[in-house]
């Protein structure tokens, strides 16, 4: 199973550019995503992970995400590779997101409320599920 969750903030607006060969919109962004721990005396450190963005996911990231913005990714980790003009070869790592949610809260100003209970404010490529806050856990 390839399955990401990410929180994080956007590191820059969202850049878009669309496919040769389809025309299809492609958004592509970095989050900073903090780690969950520090060593005692330092700044909790954060990773800077790329994320990629197709069709209406990527023009829903592209329309309403902007830099510094916490925003919530779930989707898939992509490998791929290329070989420059150089003859050099290039790879990358980089998340698809396949779902997009605002994870600022009300009072900072934002629309978005927290990731938690912004299952239904997102765009997806292929949600088929809701989750409530009104749901009993039974954990």
């Amino acid at each position: 199973m390839n399955k990401v969750i990410l929180m994080g903030r956007l590191t820059r607006d969202p850049e878009v550019r669309y496919t040769q060969n389809t025309n299809t919109l492609v958004a592509s962004f970095s989050l900073a995503v903090n780690r969950r721990f520090a060593k005692a005396g330092e700044e909790r450190q954060a990773d800077f992970i790329n994320v990629v963005a197709w069709s209406k996911t990527g023009e829903f990231c592209s329309k309403y995400f902007k830099k510094g913005q916490q925003v919530g990714i779930i989707g898939r980790i992509q490998t791929r590779n290329w070989e420059d003009e150089n003859k050099q070869k290039h790879y990358i790592t980089e998340v698809v997101a396949e779902e997009a949610y605002f994870a600022d809260s009300k009072r900072d100003g934002d629309a978005g409320a927290s990731f938690a209970n912004t299952f239904g404010n997102s765009v997806s490529e292929a949600s088929e599920f809701a989750v409530s806050a009104d749901d009993d856990l039974p954990f």
